[in-house]
């Protein structure tokens, strides 16, 4: 049986397949990014909520740089169990969808392409090797001055993308768009 559908079929599996690739591969790219966050506090008690804050996520101090007033703590990424089953279904789905293809455009290959979902778990493991690493932090704290009688205080964060999001969060801090 010959269906002429089935080799764009196919084509189109395979870039999908491509794209869920490139997919898993950026799952455990670092995102660092440089954030001016803005606080409504002095520098003092500010270093100290931000050093209280990274001590209890589980970062310490391994360096700290006077001259550039940057203080640098590191800590531990441990991975996401969520992310890892949710990488390896979609790739349990994306090697479905081609054994599929594979066993409709040749019959005679029965049960040997079906087995390609079993190499699924891969993608999980993949992601659980990869991103499990330390980090880095780095805080940059200058005063700005007063306005309004409150004094203003710039952080200039160097972290991965998730944490500064959670800092600004928890610390009620304001980002600086230039």
């Amino acid at each position: 049986m010959s269906i002429p559908v089935l080799p764009s079929i196919f084509f189109l599996t395979l870039l999908l397949t491509v794209g869920l690739f490139f997919f898993i591969r950026a799952s455990t790219k670092d995102r660092i990014e440089v954030a001016h966050l803005i606080a409504n506090q002095s520098q003092e008690p500010l270093l100290e909520k931000l050093q209280t804050y990274f001590t209890t996520r589980a970062y310490k101090i391994i360096n700290i740089d006077e001259k550039k007033n940057v203080v640098t703590f590191e800590g531990f990424v441990r991975p996401s169990l969520f992310l890892a089953i949710f990488l390896s279904t979609l790739t349990a789905t994306g090697l479905l969808c081609i054994a599929l293809v594979l066993v409709i455009q040749f019959p005679s290959s029965s049960p040997f392409p079906l087995g390609l979902v079993t190499i699924s778990p891969v993608a999980g493991v993949f992601y659980w090797k990869r991103s499990a690493r330390p980090e880095k932090v780095a805080l940059q704290v200058e005063p700005l001055g007063q306005t309004s009688q409150v004094a203003q205080t710039e952080v200039i964060v160097t972290a991965h993308r998730d944490e500064i999001i959670q800092l600004q969060r928890s610390l009620d801090l304001q980002r600086e768009y230039s």
